[in-house]
């Protein structure tokens, strides 16, 4: 079995590369190269791991033909075009939570430095001055602290700022009224939040909705004299707004480890302003944290390519290793009745509805439903897998519909895909045997058990006697060798199905013949 192939292209720390080849894959450290110089050299590439120098773009993309995962060193993936990754069926990872505690510590080191105004002491003390009466800092005891985002970092911040008997009130929309207890905080909307604050840290990825989230707007409604720090991302904080209200003495300072733009530019306007201090996106610059984001993303990554576990995914669902064996056959079968309805449907399919029954409920369905659409979606293209598989669905607005049913029915675990098309819904059904094996039993509600795999040929017949041979002596005279027959009825002398798998693809003139048998009303081949 040929090694998965990862490139490390970004520096980091070298303990990355062992554990790749410790997990099973052949690993290449080549760092500093030009974009053009990378697309010659991924080409071949499964895996590519990088922090934030590597630039991931649209053209090195298209050059990596072989890529199936992205792991980024670190939270931000600024520098991944993700939606074309998407699209090219390549798992963009990140490590959102191994510099988590020494981006809170640097957030909290900013908020001590504002409110104590350190590094402007620390320049003049040094230049021979003794400015002991010039700087009159603040207490953070009993100040109120607002966090703009109260995920991993935000919660860390927050337990540190309780330890420092702040008082802490959070705004974050996916922040649940326990979460919020559980932390020791007072959820509360952006308005209150900017309007009650003394001191506001912002811990948020920067988005379309996130963008200027503290706009000029609601930096003119914050309490006077409150103090901002952004170590989350650039672009979240109005730098133009800020620089007016520092100079005004509204806000009494700010301390910024990133910028709209990086690196600022040398004549940047915050820059010399008083009550202003900034570092150069320090908050994941501890030895700890460049250590354990490097070892994460080469334990993600390896994982996937060896065993099929998916963690930290930005654009497909989790799957950790552990799930990865049990989930293995069910998605098998997925992709397989996915792709068997989207072969046999005719027309648009507007609407998809993925059922599991039984012990498949009671599984994670993420996987299942994108092991369905990977097997649907080939119908329009060939290079589908289950990243970019519902975002084709989605493209061609298509409604998707999960149905878990945790009682068991005629079988102890199924799964069963329906989809609407113009001449009705169309479902087919599928189960694990006891070795298992997935196994199609039920197509368009006709009970039949069979193998789906390699090529195969669907009949719809007239049950009658007679009709087997004459089909098995057609098969015969055009030398295709049958390799299994499966057989189906609603009921004697009705409509049957007749499966059959080959050991070779059907010409399309057997195809011919084979309609023209007696009592035959539909004749398609399969590949699996």
């Amino acid at each position: 079995m040929t090694k998965p192939k990862v490139l490390i292209s970004d520096k980091m720390d070298p303990n990355a590369a062992r554990i790749f080849e410790e997990r099973g894959c052949d690993v290449d450290v080549i760092t500093g190269k030009t974009p053009e110089e990378l697309k010659e050299i991924i080409g071949q590439c499964d895996g590519l791991a990088i922090r934030s120098s590597t630039k991931v773009t649209k053209e090195i993309l298209d050059a990596a033909t072989n890529l199936k995962v992205i792991g980024r060193a670190g939270i931000g993936v600024d520098n991944v075009d993700i939606p074309y990754a998407s699209s090219k069926g390549v798992v963009v990872m990140n490590t959102p939570f191994g510099n988590s505690i020494t981006t809170a510590e640097h957030a909290i080191a900013m908020l001590m430095a504002l409110a104590r105004q350190i590094p402007e002491a620390n320049a003049l003390t040094q230049q021979g001055e003794w400015p002991k009466s010039k700087f009159m800092g603040v207490e953070v005891t009993g100040k109120t602290l607002g966090l703009i985002g109260a995920g991993n970092i935000g919660g860390i911040v927050a337990s540190r700022a309780l330890g420092l008997k702040m008082k802490v009130i959070a705004y974050d929309p996916f922040l649940t009224p326990e979460r919020a207890v559980e932390m020791g905080v007072e959820k509360v909307d952006l308005g209150a939040l900017v309007t009650r604050a003394d001191f506001i840290t912002l811990h948020t990825p920067l988005t379309d909705e996130t963008r200027n989230i503290l706009s000029r707007e609601r930096l003119e409604q914050t309490r006077k004299g409150v103090r901002i720090i952004n170590c989350a991302r650039g672009g979240l904080v109005d730098e133009v707004a800020l620089k007016d209200m520092l100079d005004s003495g509204h806000i009494a300072g700010a301390a910024l480890d990133v910028f709209e733009t990086e690196p600022p530019a040398k004549d940047h306007p915050l820059f010399g302003t008083p009550g202003f201090i900034c570092t150069p996106h320090l908050g994941a610059s501890t030895t700890e944290a460049q250590v354990n984001v490097a070892l994460q993303v080469a334990e993600q990554l390896s994982d996937y390519l060896v065993n099929g576990g998916v963690t930290n995914a930005l654009n497909m669902p989790s799957l950790s290793a552990e799930e990865a064996p049990k989930l293995k056959p069910y998605m098998a079968l997925a992709e397989n009745l996915g792709s068997l309805v989207g072969q046999l449907a005719h027309g648009e399919l507007p609407k998809i509805s993925i059922e599991t029954e039984g012990a498949a409920a009671q599984l994670n369905q993420k996987p299942i439903v994108g092991a369905v659409l990977s097997g649907l979606m080939k119908r329009y293209s060939s290079s589908v897998n289950m990243v970019n598989a519902p975002f084709l669905a989605k493209e061609r607005g298509m409604e998707i519909r999960e149905i878990r049913n945790e009682k068991e029915g005629v079988f102890h675990t199924l799964v069963r895909v329906t989809v609407e098309t113009s001449q009705g819904n169309r479902s087919v059904a599928g189960t694990l045997f006891a070795d298992g094996a997935p196994r199609l039993v039920e197509i368009f509600g006709i009970g039949i058990e069979a193998d789906l795999s390699g090529h195969m040929l669907y009949v719809v017949n007239q049950d009658a006697p007679g009709f087997i041979g004459r089909m098995g002596s057609l098969m015969g005279e055009a030398g295709i060798n049958i390799g299994t027959f499966h057989l189906g009825r609603r009921e004697a002398g009705g409509e049957a199905v007749l499966l059959l798998s080959v050991d070779q693809a059907i010409p399309a003139e057997l195809i011919e013949k084979a309609c023209k048998l007696e009592g035959v009303k539909l004749v398609k081949a399969l590949s699996f």
